[in-house]
């Protein structure tokens, strides 16, 4: 199974922030589309970086609350892990989970066409178990 079928599955809309915007106006987005992480793009396509919830409270912890009216560009991850349509679920996830990232943009020709969450990935693998058990029971009282 590819990244493709599971962004067929879930859509390919993603939330995107400017650079420049504040760790507060994150916040608000976060909650406003009840998501763990936005991709920074300077022009809604590319990815600058992205920041997670994870990553605010370790600058919280580290820096205190004037933190949260400071740019995302200085609490952003730069270095993004990011995946083709075409790539492999199975290699994803074990990439997710050594890395300990729970999403991943998904990146075609240097834009951003979707993003996968580790919830995803689960949420596509547990569907295909089931298929297999129902094929398995279905042969098994043939």
């Amino acid at each position: 199974m590819r990244i493709s079928d599971v962004v067929k599955n879930k859509g390919s809309q993603v939330v995107t922030m400017r650079p420049d915007a504040t760790v507060r106006d994150l916040l608000a987005l976060l909650a406003q589309h009840n998501i763990g992480a936005v991709v920074i793009s300077e022009d809604g396509s590319g990815v600058d970086g992205i920041v997670s919830e994870r990553d605010i409270v370790r600058h919280l912890a580290a820096d205190g609350p004037d933190v949260l009216d400071g740019g995302v560009s200085k609490i952003m991850t730069s270095d993004v892990h990011t995946c083709s349509a075409e790539d492999d679920i199975e290699s994803l996830a074990t990439e997710m989970t050594q890395r300990r990232v729970r999403h991943v943009p998904v990146v075609a020709d240097g834009q951003l066409q979707a993003i996968v969450t580790i919830g995803d990935v689960v949420k596509h693998r547990l569907a295909q178990l089931q298929d297999e058990k129902d094929q398995l029971t279905a042969y098994i009282q043939q």
